[in-house]
């Protein structure tokens, strides 16, 4: 690995010595006729891609991951990102404004490559993160099973729950260190409203329960101390947390990857093509970047084993492109389709008693009503805005969502068109399901709704690339040997009553360890 590592980085040295005398334009056109070979390549670094890099690495594999967005190192000052009551370009993927949901307005940013995206659709906005760790830089933690009753729901039964429950679960819990809201910190100023939502719960004979999340408690104890600056105890989740008590997946699994010694993370990289090369290989292109979103560079990888891992949204799209522009030929008409929104919903519950205007990340606590006579679903309280006004607990409900939506190529944009039936059967079924369960919690506790429950948005955009349709249960594209899907993309529109992180990734790691199994004397090439 070193060898070829020293190898790419004499081509490199030797690209950025050519630019100084032949010029940047004439560089670009000269450094993309130039591929860079490498055994393996995974684009994006959320919880898919930072498990199949570290599996790859472990394995002895030579690989390089492609990530648009940047690094973010977690600095002793406690400034690393912006907050969601001061925000600047930190917070949000190349834009002049942010783009958090309504009811926070958009505040002026100097565009800059931050950590907070959206993707704006015909009837649905879906969020995701950008940068070194993925989603898992901008997600509340919660680290979520499903059952296996409603599991099956969603997936096909080829895939064992039985397998997931005793290995690959608690495998990603393990290096995540996912764990329930110490009761000492629940018991805190800053987790009022989550334990009110669990006696509101109780009084309406709804099971409610502390659910395991990526956080590391003792530094959250160092928050409340003042020994570390206000991050989780203050909300901080959307653009980063400061504190560094939140375990995104770069401090993690792909900090484990890089150790390995063979595997190498290159930011700002925006991966545009993706294509078949000669003897059975992949070519990957893309363009460098700066922190303002200017092309640098562009640059071609040739590599013999590809995983696509940016994302519902991104992997979608990049094999949207290549089957418009025919670079994967043999690609079905199943891309892009079975596409859904985990049946993600908010809404403001209106209460009596006082809450706390800052509150700590709140989703630490699941209502569960999954015998609900009109369809299963969860609530979760979250953090909405900065700053919450008295007697208001924001409620983020998941049920399981048809996969009824569908991302399609625009040749004229040259990205992928997101459409989603916001007012299909089945999202009325899932709005009056999530309305009955909250009329059960209103009249037992004298509460009630601030307005209607907002299907607008979703934090959990899912399918494109779903199992069965263009993978199968391995991830491994239809058509195609050694190109993998290993993300969200994979998942038909919803993980059955939970958030998708841990299923994601237990996927992942389902999917690499039959693929390891394949190769097993790599070591010995």
């Amino acid at each position: 690995m070193s060898q070829m590592l020293n190898r790419r980085r004499f081509l490199q040295a030797s690209a950025a010595a050519a630019s100084a005398s032949i010029g940047v334009s004439n560089i670009r056109t000269w450094a993309s006729s130039v591929d860079e070979y490498v055994e393996a390549i995974v684009i994006g670094s959320g919880f898919g891609g930072a498990v199949a890099s570290l599996r790859l690495g472990q394995a002895g594999i030579e690989t390089v991951v492609l990530e648009r967005g940047r690094r973010w190192q977690i600095t002793s000052a406690g400034n690393t990102f912006s907050t969601t009551d001061n925000p600047d370009g930190r917070s949000t993927w190349l834009s002049p404004t942010t783009v958090l949901p309504a009811p926070v307005p958009a505040t002026p940013i100097n565009v800059y490559t931050g950590v907070f995206d959206v993707k704006r659709g015909n009837g649905i906005n879906a969020y995701r993160g950008a940068g070194v760790g993925g989603t898992s830089l901008v997600y509340g933690g919660i680290t979520y099973q499903p059952t296996e009753e409603l599991f099956y729901k969603v997936f096909p039964r080829t895939i064992k729950y039985s397998e997931l429950d005793r290995v690959y679960y608690p495998r990603v819990r393990s290096i995540l260190k996912s764990s329930p809201i110490p009761d000492d910190i629940l018991q805190t100023k800053y987790y009022l409203a989550s334990r009110i939502l669990l006696e509101q719960a109780a009084r309406a004979g709804l099971n409610a329960r502390k659910i395991d999340i990526a956080f590391d408690w003792d530094i959250v104890r160092q928050e409340i101390a003042g020994e570390k600056v206000a991050s989780i105890i203050a909300g901080q989740i959307y653009y980063g947390t400061n504190s560094g008590a939140k375990n995104s997946v770069d401090r993690n699994y792909l900090s484990m990857a890089e150790t390995t010694g063979n595997v190498e993370i290159r930011p700002l990289h925006v991966v545009t093509t993706i294509g078949e090369s000669d003897r059975g290989r992949y070519r990957v292109v893309c363009n460098q970047i700066n922190e303002q979103g200017e092309v640098l560079f562009q640059k071609s990888f040739v590599c013999r084993y590809l995983f696509l891992a940016a994302g519902s949204i991104g992997t979608t799209e990049l094999l949207l492109r290549a089957k418009s522009n025919g670079t994967l030929r043999r690609l079905n008409h199943q891309v892009g389709k079975f596409w859904g929104t985990n049946s993600d919903s908010t809404t403001l519950m209106i209460n009596a008693s006082q809450t706390n205007p800052t509150q700590g990340t709140p989703g630490v606590i699941s209502v569960e009503h999954l015998d609900n006579p009109i369809a299963p679903l969860i609530l979760e309280p979250f953090q909405a805005i900065p700053f919450i006004p008295q007697g208001l607990i924001p409620v983020l409900g998941q049920g399981i969502s048809k996969p009824e939506g569908y991302l399609t190529y625009n040749m004229s944009t040259g990205s992928a068109d997101l459409l989603w039936p916001s007012n299909s059967a089945d999202s009325q079924k899932n709005a009056q399901a999530l309305q009955y369960t909250y009329q059960r919690l209103n009249q037992a506790n004298g509460t009630s709704l601030a307005a209607p429950p907002d299907y607008s948005s979703t934090a959990h955009p899912l399918g494109g690339a779903t199992i069965g349709q263009v993978c199968n249960t391995h991830g491994q594209v239809f058509g195609y040997t050694n190109l993998f899907v290993v993300d969200s993309a994979l998942i038909p529109g919803s993980t059955a009553c939970s958030n998708p992180s841990l299923t994601i990734a237990a996927l992942a790691e389902r999917s690499m360890d039959h693929f390891l199994n394949r190769i097993p004397d790599y070591r010995k090439r």
